[in-house]
């Protein structure tokens, strides 16, 4: 346990209470919206808006409406038809005293969406005017109750200059347009189904489209759109074949047909998500649009995919059924995140899926688990919901909704998923309601369940297997306990769906097939009959829960269950826990015995049965920060030297099999299919531990890769591997990337990325002067993330002894703190990790949370995020 007690630092003033958000102080609106009609006058300098509400009172009360607002200003306030004075500013709010029960409230503003840095509301990004609403930008575009339980029919008419927007997009499908005097011309939107004003989107501009249609299996036609500027439009084939699987599948999977006419998707540069699901007009970060084999890696074409699925799943978890309030985010993100992720299992290898989605858990949601901004999937409390679309929300969400699935099996599972779309449609919904539904769809009580949307944290589960040869018995034993996190000292044993397999030692036979267990008890025994030799215990098979799994497996045992075990995650896992346990030892100790390690990885490049993409995954070391993790206090430096190290050894002593691996993942030319992905994938990483074993042509190898390479992923492999070293050979190849992609903002991002993740001693030196070259800027969220999010994520370089890499980052928060405070906010939990180590490290740590708290001016998205990784 690290004694945070020892480290002396003044008290933190409590969080200011007024500035706090809590569940349990839900009430239902007073005021709702049935229909809206908005009129927009488009301009980049000064944008009208004149909406126009129908307002109904909801109860007996005498409340007037209050319509949230962020900074426009109100030009003129009319109720029935009567300009009214009246009305007041509080807070940003527009008070409007109403005597009866509904009444037609129009208001005016006017808006500046190119000087809207915040890319919340109606911003321009490239030339072109676009919206982000969620959570709540709405409020920034017009005056209007902005909470997720007022839905309203929307609408829209657009009129904008028909030379510089000729494009006008909005929600749900188009029903009118023309032109206006002065070049100027109009359209016009309707969304018949009501929808939150975060789901409100409009979109003008220069843009062109690439279209298809989709027949539902109802044999409606659906006109499809992917909109992006001319020059972009060859890569956008991709999104659209994966936008017409997505629909298909989610039919043939969910029964879930789409509802409108039309479905669009615009790209755009600067955006602060990857993605919003706005009603039939969903707007893109374009690094989730477009792709191209020179431009984009297989990761990109993954992820491409994976986000149209997921924003276009939305439509029913999400947009149809949407939150009752921001405190239920993950009863839309949770189980979106699910189903995107049953998405791509379908489309690829769903082993290495799994591994990839457990990989991100546990890179993201662990830490944030165990860290001081822990907090359950349905929160209790927030300052700023932007806050709060955090790993947990959406990664954890998703895992206890495959718990869920897990629990009540594919056909109640598919049981539960009907009823709550058929109950709920047209709802704005809860966590709770979803659970209800699971339960009268299967008839499996989820009482305790319900603890994991309660309860923060992530449970540690210790197993003993003990055999008895006396009478061919074995008995496990489990144990589960869940540590305390900021504001829940205590935990109640939670509901483990827990997937066991027993094998024998000797005959690698099957002694006990697989069950599922369901561990609700602090401790429990189960017992294995018929077990005539010694067993090995293969648990949590394909990582049925989200949890930290304990064992007195032996090194011998992991590596049996490396070779032997026919559930791929839990061969991977074994392959992993092997290394975990001699990176962490040698972390420990300055040194460790490598020969399990290499033994295994030789046994799993000689299989010939595994999939090259399985095995390119279960090669590969865990990270500098997963094996930090797995200790009682960090130490970047000792975690680094032993890694190193063992990639040494396991290059060196198995070198004729990497280059084996290596000409055998050669091909003539790029294909996008499993397979070659597969073969990519164990390429890269076998010239990683080419590279690693210190061969003098390992740069050579690299460089030639590079500059032969036909696609993004062997061009990038290659590069991240020079960029490492210290050849001639990497400073040519950043030059050449450079020169090539330079006025490629996507691919550039990667330029930025691969440079601050090195594990090279100057890597801080060299991205102090990146964040001073002239293709660097904050203002765009993507190329922020790409140098100093990345430089966060580098283990080695950002926890620098001297401090610096904590000072750097600190500056440049604050920096973007006066630009984009959402994505500023976003970058901070790495210094919140400051418990995890040394004294001398923890102290900078918090001394740089302390400037940035003291920040004038500072943003409460900034100011939540650092005072509780100070106070937590």
């Amino acid at each position: 346990m690290l004694d945070v007690q020892a480290i002396a630092h003044p008290p933190l003033a409590p969080l200011a209470a007024a500035g706090v958000i809590r569940r349990e102080d839900y009430t239902p609106p007073d005021w709702q919206v049935p229909e809206i009609a908005l009129d927009f006058a488009l301009d980049a300098a000064a944008t009208r808006v004149r909406a126009t509400l129908q307002v109904v009172r909801s109860s007996a009360h005498d409340q007037p409406l209050v319509l949230d607002g962020g900074g426009q200003t109100p030009l003129s306030v009319i109720v029935d038809g009567v300009a009214i004075n009246d009305w007041r500013l509080e807070g940003g709010a527009l008070i409007v005293p109403l005597s009866g029960a509904a009444h037609v409230v129009e208001t005016e503003v006017e808006i500046a969406p190119e000087r809207n840095t915040q890319l919340m509301g109606l911003y321009a990004s490239g030339g072109n005017l676009c919206t982000q609403c969620e959570a709540e930008g709405f409020r920034r575009i017009t005056f209007f109750p902005d909470r997720p339980d007022v839905l309203s029919v929307y609408t829209v008419r657009l009129a904008a200059d028909k030379a510089r927007y000729p494009v006008l997009l909005a929600n749900g499908d188009p029903i009118a347009a023309g032109d206006l005097p002065d070049g100027r011309h109009w359209a016009e939107w309707r969304d018949p189904f009501p929808k939150p004003s975060y789901l409100f989107a409009l979109v003008a501009g220069d843009l062109v489209a690439n279209r298809a249609t989709f027949t539902t299996m109802s044999g409606r036609d659906v006109a499809l759109g992917i909109w992006v500027r001319a020059a972009d439009l060859p890569k956008t084939e991709h999104a659209l074949a994966a936008l017409q699987t997505s629909m298909a599948w989610d039919e043939r999977v969910y029964g879930r047909e789409y509802d409108l006419d039309v479905f669009n998707i615009v790209a755009v540069d600067d955006f602060n998500f990857g993605a919003m699901e706005n009603k039939g007009l969903n707007i893109f970060n374009s690094r989730y649009i477009l792709a191209d084999a020179d431009t984009a890696t297989d990761y990109d074409f993954d992820a491409i995919a994976a986000v149209v699925a997921h924003e276009y799943f939305h439509n029913w978890s999400g947009n149809r059924i949407t939150c009752r309030d921001w405190f239920q985010l993950s009863l839309k993100e949770g189980f979106t995140v699910f189903r995107d992720q049953g998405f791509s299992a379908d489309q690829g290898s769903a082993a290495v899926k799994r591994i990839e989605d457990v990989r991100g858990l546990r890179a993201a949601q662990f830490p944030e688990d165990a860290g001081p901004l822990a907090h359950p999937i349905r929160p209790d409390e927030y300052q700023e919901i932007s806050n709060f679309y955090t790993a947990t929300i959406y990664n954890k969400g998703a895992e206890v909704i495959r718990m869920i699935a897990t629990i009540l099996g594919p056909e109640r599972f598919r049981a539960g998923t009907d009823l709550y779309f058929d109950r709920f449609d047209g709802t704005a919904a809860t966590c709770e309601d979803f659970v209800a539904s699971m339960e009268a769809g299967s008839g499996v009580d989820l009482s305790q369940f319900r603890l994991w949307y309660a309860q923060a944290g992530t449970p540690r589960v210790t197993a003993s297997l003990h055999h008895d040869t006396g009478s061919d018995r074995a008995t496990l034993t489990v144990s589960q306990r869940t540590p305390p996190t900021p504001g829940q000292p205590s935990k109640q044993p939670m509901v483990l769906p827990l997937k066991l397999k027993l094998f024998g030692a000797q005959t690698a036979q099957t002694l006990a097939p697989e069950q599922l267990v369901l561990l609700d008890q602090p401790t429990e025994h189960i017992v294995f009959e018929g077990v005539g030799e010694r067993p090995i215990l293969s648990i949590n098979r394909g990582f049925s829960a989200p949890v930290v799994i304990e064992t007195d497996r032996s090194a011998a045992d992991l590596a049996f269950l490396s070779a032997h075990d026919d559930d791929p995650f839990a061969r991977y896992e074994a392959m992993q826990q092997l290394m975990l346990d001699t990176l962490v030892e040698s972390a420990a100790n300055g040194t460790a015995d490598h020969q399990a390690v290499i033994a295994a990885i030789a046994g799993t490049l000689d299989n010939a049965a595994l999939d090259p993409a399985f095995i390119a995954e279960a090669v590969l070391l865990p990270s500098d920060a997963f094996v930090g993790d797995q200790m009682a206090r960090v130490d970047p430096e000792a975690i680094f030297r032993a890694r190193e190290a063992l990639r040494a050894d396991v290059g060196q002593r198995l070198a004729g099999r990497w280059r084996a691996a290596y000409d055998a993942a050669q091909v003539d030319r790029f294909e996008y299919t499993p397979a070659a992905k597969g073969l990519r994938r164990l390429k890269t990483v076998a010239l990683g531990y080419i590279a690693a074993s210190g061969v003098d042509d390992a740069a050579g190898l690299a460089f030639a890769q590079f500059e032969g390479a036909d696609n993004m992923t062997d061009r990038q492999g290659a590069l991240a591997t020079l960029v490492a070293g210290e050849s001639p050979e990497r400073v040519a190849a950043l030059d050449i990337f450079y020169n090539r992609y330079g006025d490629n903002a996507l691919v550039l991002d990667k330029w930025f990325q691969v440079q601050a993740l090195s594990s090279r001693a100057d890597t801080l030196a060299t991205v102090e002067e990146l964040a001073r070259h002239r293709d660097f800027t904050l203002a765009n969220p993507n190329r922020a993330r790409a140098l100093i999010g990345a430089f966060s994520a580098n283990q080695r370089a950002f926890h620098a002894a001297d401090g610096a890499g904590y000072r750097f980052v600190a500056d440049q928060l604050i920096a973007l703190d006066k630009l984009n405070p959402q994505t500023a906010a976003k970058m901070i939990p790495p210094l919140g990790r400051w418990r995890r180590f040394d004294e001398a490290r923890a102290a900078l740590m918090r001394q740089e949370l302390e400037r940035i708290v003291a920040t004038p001016g500072l943003s409460k998205d900034m100011f939540e995020q650092a005072s509780k990784s100070l106070a937590g």
